[in-house]
């Protein structure tokens, strides 16, 4: 919408009219993100808590495969066992989700309207950025998830989040302490949030544009627009987590071990990256090491990135955020 005005040459000029702020638009993506985070989560936490084990090569579940752990956890450590951990993930991973999809739809548009760069490029780049923005906001409340998983019925080093909060920060040198593996975690991050956005937007758009009868519905909240049905939204965001899995898990692994840091016998041998990536490989090899648990995985982020766009595209709708 614009005005007319006169200059003082006597010309008529336009003039844009002042655009109206949504002020809840940010406040609603924040929501809408940090809710797809936490149902997706909270699907797979069992298999969480298990990756964990393995990758770290716990000394009661290392001789274990992924689902012979599933099994022994619970008679080891009870049913709630397989949710060590979850109440700080759950802490973690509603900013975490949050952040996460907000900076996606900002980085993507700002890319877009002020650098020029568009088409899937844009989507690529927009996820790295927005994994990298939630991984340094949240990275604290992952190291305190990961020590809790980590532990054994009888064997506990930490009695609740704010015992580790204290424990990390008095022992293992202040803040730092809290920041142990976040290196190997912005690389991983950069190609794993970026190929999951990539390759979930690009499965959108193609689906969309060529077969938009079949895969396509009405928006709940603007019937003019299409978007993707629930089931191929799922399938969409499964093959995104497959492909961006695949490409980041070393460096996942290698962000374990130095998460765990002193919680590992072989902790002084991961105080980097590449002497962590260094160590798992001469000492386990590449299947059994730098690949380990890796089926599990797969098992637990395809639905775990389904359930996260899938939710994420619905909460849109429903906060009219289209």
């Amino acid at each position: 919408m614009t005005t007319e005005a006169v200059s003082s040459s006597g010309t008529r000029v336009q003039i844009p009219a002042p655009v109206q702020k949504d002020y809840y638009y940010w406040l609603r993506s924040f929501t809408a993100g940090g809710v797809a985070g936490c149902c997706a989560k909270s699907t797979i936490a069992p298999l969480d808590r298990v990756k964990i084990l393995l990758q770290a090569q716990n000394p009661h579940y290392k001789h274990l495969g992924v689902f012979a752990t599933l099994k022994a956890v619970p008679k080891k450590e009870g049913f709630l066992g397989l949710y060590k951990g979850n109440g700080a993930m759950m802490i973690r991973i509603f900013p975490y989700g949050a952040i996460q999809f907000m900076a996606f739809d900002n980085y993507r548009k700002f890319l877009n309207t002020q650098l020029g760069i568009s088409g899937h490029i844009h989507r690529l780049m927009a996820g790295s950025m927005a994994g990298i923005t939630a991984v340094i906001f949240t990275y604290p409340l992952d190291v305190i998830r990961a020590r809790l998983a980590f532990q054994v019925t009888g064997e506990h080093r930490y009695t609740g989040i704010r015992n580790a909060f204290q424990t990390i920060y008095l022992k293992e040198g202040g803040i730092s302490g809290f920041y142990r593996g976040l290196t190997p975690t912005i690389i991983g991050m950069a190609p794993y949030a970026g190929f999951s956005f990539f390759t979930f937007g690009t499965l959108k758009t193609l689906g969309l544009s060529h077969f938009p009868e079949l895969l396509g519905k009405p928006s709940l909240d603007n019937p003019d627009v299409l978007v993707l049905k629930t089931h191929v939204n799922l399938m969409c965001g499964g093959v995104a987590g497959a492909i961006a899995q695949t490409i980041a898990y070393p460096l996942d692994v290698a962000r374990r071990r130095m998460q765990l840091g002193a919680s590992l016998p072989d902790f002084d041998k991961c105080c980097s990256l590449t002497k962590t990536l260094k160590h798992v490989y001469t000492e386990y090899g590449v299947k059994k090491g730098l690949y380990r648990g890796l089926s599990l995985n797969y098992i637990r982020c395809i639905p775990s990135q389904a359930v996260a766009f899938t939710t994420y595209e619905f909460m849109k709708q429903v906060l009219h955020l289209n």
